[in-house]
């Protein structure tokens, strides 16, 4: 099986990563007896399982950064740079709308309207590429300061947002902006796609005989930033009137940060010297991440699994995460190889007439 050359492995290897963590994840929260849910497995697997988002978002800027470089390359006027950010934008908008509507149909006699402005992360991903668009305008190396700038901006800016009075504003406008436990607002997953639109600009200036030692860097600054948040956010003082550190806090935001320019290191190394031709279980996951992620939220959380909800014990529910993996597996090897299956198909129904 071959994908596609022009896709850089290590990058796929991360989202394949993120895949594979955020099946376990949703598998353990919806399906784990209520009474186990302050058990340590759970406990660990749902704060592994924060990180799939993140790491999602971070590597959306990366991609946005090497579609912004290259048009430069290509002689794209800076407007033109813009408009093309704000279609990839319009596409992630429509990707996630399409996604909400399909759950809704799914579930119409369960689901009230108001779940179709649900802000997901395929929401906030729109609205994070549209106000990040006018970083097209700027040449590549000035958007690794200008991004990493406005990704502390939003991380620092969280709990400020949260203070805020929000009584009178709409709540789907309110959920775009609002940190919240169950919607993904601007504030403060957004800072993930600026830093980045950051990392993957500093990527893309590099020559490629330095790749090796910016990755050492990137895995030291990681290393450092994730300690350095930890250590300040736990400190007796705080420069915020009121700081929840699980849901706005720019500790944890760092932390995060640090912990996957770590993986990005890691990442880079583990597939030093691999083509995008060579096959990789975790690399497979990585180039259908958005399918997998489509699907398995419907077969997790949807009616395909009713009886198992809320019901299992740890061991059952590593055996429904093995079975999900396996699963999401097959669909995207399907995905991938579909040229070929599809061919297969013909042929024998081919063969089958002239019989």
């Amino acid at each position: 099986m071959k994908v596609p050359s022009n896709r850089l492995p290590w990058l796929d290897w991360m989202r394949g990563i993120g895949a594979l963590i955020m099946l376990q994840g949703h598998v353990f929260h919806s399906f784990t007896r209520p009474d186990l849910r302050d058990s340590g497995p759970y406990q660990l697997s749902q704060f592994v399982g924060g990180m799939p988002p993140a790491l999602f978002l971070f590597l959306l800027g990366v991609t946005y950064a090497f579609l912004m470089d290259s048009q430069t390359r290509k002689g794209v006027s800076a407007w033109g740079r813009v408009k093309a950010s704000v279609r990839r934008s319009g596409y992630i908008f429509a990707v996630a709308f399409a996604f909400r509507f399909q759950l809704w149909i799914v579930s119409i006699d369960k689901s009230s309207w108001t779940d179709l402005l649900r802000v997901d992360i395929l929401n906030v991903m729109g609205i994070s590429l549209l106000i990040l668009a006018p970083m097209a305008a700027f040449r590549t190396t000035e958007r690794i300061r200008l991004c990493a700038i406005l990704g502390v901006s939003i991380a620092c800016a969280a709990p400020l947002v949260s203070a805020l009075d929000w009584s009178s504003t709409p709540w789907f406008v309110k959920a775009y902006l609002v940190p919240d436990p169950i919607n993904f607002g601007l504030f403060p997953w957004a800072s993930f796609v600026a830093f980045g639109l950051s990392a993957g600009s500093i990527i893309r200036v590099l020559k490629p005989a330095d790749m090796g030692q910016a990755m050492q860097w990137f895995g030291w600054a990681g290393l450092l930033l994730a300690f350095g948040a930890w250590f300040i956010s736990n400190l007796p003082i705080s420069l915020y009137p009121a700081v929840d550190f699980w849901l706005n806090s720019p500790g944890l935001i760092l932390i995060k940060l640090g912990v996957l320019l770590i993986l990005m290191a890691l990442a880079w190394a583990w597939n030093l010297g691999l083509e995008a031709t060579n096959w990789s279980l975790v690399r497979q996951f990585g180039t259908t991440s958005l399918l997998v992620y489509w699907v398995h939220i419907e077969l997790v959380y949807g009616r395909w699994f009713w009886f198992f909800k809320e019901k299992l014990t740890i061991g059952p529910l590593v055996a429904m995460s093995v079975l999900v993996i396996i699963l999401m597996l097959a669909l995207s090897l399907l995905r991938t190889n579909w040229t070929q299956v599809k061919a297969l198909l013909t042929s024998h129904r081919r063969v089958s007439a002239e019989l």
